[in-house]
């Protein structure tokens, strides 16, 4: 197969549904920012209610990972998305008629349950429905349903302004999720669940059936062999051994956690939830901080747009080298133009100063949304093995949420304690961290099976090889 082999419409039609996923993802943790101007005086919200609003969320997506990575190992993909649906209605539901301020916080961090199940199951499920020359293209849609979720939020959160206004305008920024959610739901019932989830339970027949109805009739018996061989082989082994994870499998989580890690220690969503109040801080006005807050999304959709299209001429792993290495070069560009250029000029707001900042912003996420991100999802989709892959993607989710979670919740504090310019370079000197540990230990899967990539992964994390990063999988 080849990167333009065609695939059955089947696959579009799964990809677009399943990634509606992805699309809440992003649109529930950007409507809060402009949410929150309307609801705290509605629900009194203080300081502390106000960052546990917005961080609760989060929160619960970090523990909605793990349960559901391990949940859709043992009762399947689908099963999981389909109340992952339900769970973003109740959740949506429960926020727009959300009463007091603690009703919400609890609202938001169920609803942070099904952003996590989808950041961990989705690209999962994607992964192993689709063909191995596609996976590349169709695990990022997961990437730009989520960012272009957030320029949804944003912008349709200015339209409802606009034409419905007064107090009640947060509940229906919040409720209006509900509806792709429940598209969602409908579509999932009628899609089947992975042809690897169907043979790893020694359902052979139904493996056969999803991979005859996703495939080129010429590509189904040679793929077939090899998910029957890998689903025997692991049966074999997991009856001799029960309950262990060999010692190469730990090794690999420790590699997915640290790539997890490294998507949000770019300091990504600092600049997507807290733009307006840096700009702010800087002399812009509010509504130039708003505009430019659909900047930043629309900028977001417009590069993973860009990084889709260059996953098909560029590896994983120079693709993350470039992208780390711009984010931390713009992260160094940011805070020095904070700290040399003055705050004022003749007594007023040195807006020069504020458009640079703003300029910067946009070019780190150039480099974040068309190299950083993208590759995160997609390399983490790829790189456990089968007997694992819902539990060790839901441990990195987990991992990845969590640090989005700390970093949410300590970054104003952060910028009141040392200023815009020095917490910039504190996220400058992660990512030069960040950078050594790309170098050192991202792998390389362009091109190859998930039972080509386990292979792979066993032979070099066993022994005392070198990392996957220096030899190629074969």
């Amino acid at each position: 197969m080849t990167a333009k082999t065609p695939v059955e419409p089947l696959v579009k039609v799964i990809a677009v549904i399943a990634t509606l996923g992805g699309l809440l993802f992003g649109y529930d943790t950007g409507v809060i920012a402009g949410a929150l101007l309307f609801m705290k005086h509605d629900l009194h919200l203080t300081p502390l209610t106000t960052g546990l609003v917005t961080s609760s969320l989060i929160l619960g997506s970090a523990f909605g990972a793990i349960v559901a990575g391990r949940v859709a190992d043992r009762f399947g993909r689908k099963k999981v998305i389909l109340v992952m649906a339900l769970i973003f209605m109740a959740g949506s539901l429960g926020c727009a008629t959300a009463p007091t301020a603690y009703i919400m916080i609890l609202c938001r961090f169920i609803l942070g349950l099904a952003v996590g199940a989808a950041a961990a199951i989705v690209p999962v499920y994607i992964a192993e429905i689709v063909p191995a020359n596609r996976r590349w293209q169709f695990v990022t849609l997961q990437e730009l349903m989520l960012v272009s979720g957030q320029l949804l939020a944003y912008t349709s959160n200015a339209a409802i302004n606009e034409v419905w206004g007064g107090e009640a305008t947060w509940r229906w920024m919040l409720g209006i999720a509900c509806v792709p959610a429940v598209v969602m739901w409908v579509g999932m019932l009628f899609l089947p669940d992975t042809p690897r989830w169907y043979a790893m339970h020694g359902r052979f027949s139904e493996a056969r059936d999803v991979l005859e109805r996703t495939r080129h009739s010429r590509f189904v018996e040679r793929e077939m062999a090899e998910i029957r061989k890998a689903a025997t082989q692991k049966d074999e082994r997991h009856s001799r051994r029960k309950k262990t994870i060999s010692t190469w499998m730990k090794r690999l989580v420790l590699l997915g956690i640290g790539v997890a890690m490294l998507q949000q220690l770019s300091g990504v969503n600092t600049i997507m939830f807290y733009a307006p109040t840096m700009l702010q801080s800087t002399g812009m006005g509010t509504n130039a901080a708003l505009f430019a807050t659909i900047g930043n999304g629309a900028i977001s959709v417009i590069m993973t747009f860009v990084g889709i299209m260059m996953l098909s001429k560029i590896g994983r792993r120079p693709l993350l080298m470039i992208g780390q290495m711009g984010c931390t070069s713009m992260l160094l560009f940011i805070g020095a133009l904070s700290y040399f250029m003055p705050e004022t000029l003749n007594g007023e707001p040195n807006m020069v100063r504020s458009y640079m900042i703003l300029a910067g912003m946009l070019l780190f996420l150039c480099f974040q949304q068309a190299a950083l991100s993208p590759v995160t999802w997609l390399l983490l989709s790829e790189m456990f093995p089968q007997r694992i892959r819902g539990r060790a993607n839901g441990i990195s989710v987990f991992a990845m949420q969590m640090t989005n979670f700390t970093i949410t919740l300590s970054f104003p504090m952060l910028l009141q304690a040392i200023g815009l310019s020095m917490s910039f370079f504190v996220f400058a000197a992660i990512g030069v961290a960040g950078g050594i540990f790309v170098v050192l230990f991202a792998p390389e899967t362009q091109g190859k099976t998930l039972e080509q990539l386990e292979k792979h992964f066993k032979k070099h994390f066993s022994d005392d090889t070198p990392p996957p990063s220096q030899t190629p999988a074969t």
